[in-house]
């Protein structure tokens, strides 16, 4: 079974046995280790399954970065408190021009507002655009007329990293960089590594056969080890992946 917290776990304990530091995106953007791998989290559903993911990887001293959606299903005060009490990066994964249909000023006010509010509980430097496949709106489209920097905010993943020199690493789909099944979450990447799957990534690993600096997307909400949570998700991730491979297709 791929896509489980044992097999996560197992995952970062090769990274580290493999050499390799853990940062948050925050911390890579103010200071880039020479080998490293960052750990970036959209929370799209479900966020309870963050928080496990959270405290697995504080067992292991790691830190890793969390991007929390405001829909009221993902947007839990003390389950954010929590995780940024085990010494994660908590900050909003945005979808402001879906919520507004477009209307990038509303977006945009909407985006401080809700900016303003995560930094209650983390000192938000980094944000993430939530990728909305099913809408027909771009949400890093509201970057075209305004500046994210003005607001204190060092680093956006899709703006701010050179995946000519970082290798670029995403679960969308829950498949590892299937461009065919991404709408929006992936980039315009330097390398062309496959990977079949979880074990087939932690080999790489094992076998240094990555580059020096990684980052590795997960959506917290597809790694379970119960079974029939785990079995709930490969069904409904594989009908969701017709359905964005249709848009990509005819879009």
């Amino acid at each position: 079974m791929d896509f489980t917290l044992n097999i996560y776990t197992r995952l970062l304990k090769t990274i580290l046995k493999s050499g390799y530091s853990i940062q948050t995106f925050e911390e890579f953007i103010l200071n880039p280790q020479k080998k490293t791998v960052v750990l970036r989290h959209d929370v799209d559903r479900l966020p309870n399954n963050a928080l496990r993911m959270a405290k697995i990887e504080n067992k292991f001293g790691i830190t890793a970065s969390y991007y929390f959606r405001i829909v009221p299903y993902v947007f839990k005060e003390n389950l954010i408190k929590k995780c940024v009490s085990l010494g994660h990066e908590v900050s909003y994964h945005y979808e402001d021009m879906t919520l507004f249909k477009g209307n990038i000023d509303k977006s945009y006010m909407h985006f401080k507002r809700k900016l303003d509010l995560f930094r209650t509980f983390y000192p938000a430097k980094t944000v993430c655009m939530h990728g909305s496949p099913i809408t027909k709106w771009d949400n890093r489209d509201i970057w075209k007329k305004y500046d994210y920097k003005k607001l204190d905010i060092i680093g956006e993943p899709y703006f701010d990293v050179d995946y000519n020199k970082v290798f670029y690493i995403t679960d969308t789909g829950r498949r590892w960089n299937r461009q065919d099944i991404s709408v929006r979450d992936k980039v315009n990447s330097g390398f062309n590594y496959k990977i079949n799957s979880t074990i087939d990534l932690i080999n790489k690993f094992e076998n240094d056969e990555l580059p020096n600096q990684v980052i590795i997307n997960t959506h917290p909400h597809r790694w379970v080890n119960n079974f029939v949570s785990w079995l709930k998700e490969l069904v409904l991730q594989n009908i969701k992946n017709v359905v964005k491979y249709l848009i990509i297709k005819f879009r």
